[in-house]
């Protein structure tokens, strides 16, 4: 079945996950994606989680998400005749996606004029932790310096608790913003050239991509003089976390309506008539004394079962899901939204597909991701380069 990017050829250059996740959301439609590793190969590769807990370069769960579908070949770039091997690659393909830092890019090849001068239609696209100019684009960057230099740690931590420190969400996250935003800022040149016949340099800051998803928080202040923060108390109440005998459950009973059907849920109990619980905001400036009843409702309850009473109800509760949860929920197995690929040293593996569907054109878990090296020799011949001269050099 034809892919909505069959015949996109990219090229695909650094570490970990945004470089790799931009061009994963390409090949998973169709583009031939090659990736240019160190001879090290990915540091993504020593991430886990790894089958059986035992650590293999080509088994990192990480990795094996991040590079199904593509090819894979090893190229010291630091080395000239890497960067030679690497210009005779650009100029065959439409778009270069990298993460080499800033103050890495020149010694790596990776000089957007000179590869353009040998391939005007050729779109490179530049992630950094912050961009490359400014003050601070010299900078380093892994996720807890990018995602706080955004401005979220500040916002994500335990309200009303001021001696707890600020918080980074779990994983690589500013990385997959960045990588967001790399594929699409790259399908808007590619777009472009239609019409310019001319490639261009894009340019991503995962700091920029982290503070773009700020939602109202740079509106607090003019529009009610304050400033957004994860401290102090929620002006309206029930918005919050409660533990139930199975896991926890977000309760959200912030309309009238909707509290009055939580209360009937609970069986109408002499304290919900309270004055001090009249409405949303005498609940939001007494809730230091309806947590605990809310709380010793709900401690011998199943997750599930309030959730489907509030559900018939019409009060926007939620399951806090675990992994698990995720992977058996019905709802996503009606959506086929995993998807298994068998790999040849990890065996098989379930992974997240595609929070999308094309009607036409739709996106295809085709091959597993590339053990080291894999295709090093058949991308290379494509080029015309001689990798056995280069494996000779110790170049590849």
């Amino acid at each position: 079945m034809p892919g909505a990017l069959d015949g996109l050829r990219v090229l695909e250059i650094g570490d970990l996950v945004s470089a790799a996740y931009a061009t994963k959301l390409l090949a998973d439609l169709g583009a031939d994606v090659v990736k240019v590793e160190a001879r090290r190969g990915d540091l993504a590769r020593g991430r886990g989680p790894f089958p059986r807990n035992t650590p293999h370069p080509d088994a990192s769960g990480l990795f094996l998400y991040l590079n199904a579908n593509k090819r894979g070949i090893t190229l010291d770039l630091t080395h000239p005749r890497g960067q030679a091997a690497l210009e005779a690659l650009a100029g065959r393909i439409d778009l270069l996606v990298h993460n080499v830092h800033p103050t890495l890019m020149a010694a790596h090849g990776l000089d957007y004029e000179r590869l353009a001068a040998a391939n005007p239609r050729l779109v490179m696209t530049s992630i950094a932790p912050f961009g490359l100019s400014g003050p601070h684009a010299s900078y380093r960057g892994p996720d807890v310096v990018t995602w706080s230099a955004g401005g979220v740690s500040t916002l994500n931590g335990l309200p009303g608790l001021p001696d707890l420190p600020p918080l980074k969400a779990f994983g690589d996250q500013s990385g997959f913003q960045a990588a967001l935003n790399a594929a699409v800022g790259s399908l808007g040149a590619l777009f472009a050239r239609l019409a310019s016949g001319r490639g261009e340099h894009v340019e991503v800051s995962a700091q920029e991509s982290v503070a773009a998803i700020l939602e109202l928080t740079f509106e607090f202040w003019p529009y009610t003089g304050l400033v957004a923060s994860r401290l102090g108390r929620k002006p309206i109440q029930p918005l919050c976390f409660v533990e139930c005998r199975d896991g926890w459950l977000f309760l959200c009973a912030v309309e009238e309506h909707q509290w009055q059907s939580f209360v009937d849920l609970m069986g109408n109990p002499e304290w919900g008539g309270l004055e001090v619980f009249a409405n949303r905001l005498a609940r939001g400036a007494n809730f230091d004394a309806l947590e605990p009843f809310l709380q010793e409702w709900c401690r011998d309850r199943s997750v599930h079962e309030l959730y489907e009473a509030a559900q018939r109800r019409r009060i926007p509760f939620a399951p806090v899901s675990t992994m698990g949860d995720l992977l058996a929920s019905p709802h996503l197995r009606a959506r086929g939204f995993f998807a298994t690929l068998a790999h040849p040293v990890a065996g098989p593996v379930t992974m997240p597909g595609a929070p999308y569907k094309l009607s036409g054109t739709p996106w295809q878990l085709r091959t597993p991701a590339p053990t080291l090296g894999q295709h090093t020799a058949d991308v290379l011949a494509e080029a015309g380069i001689d990798a056995a001269a280069l494996s000779a050099a110790g170049v590849v």
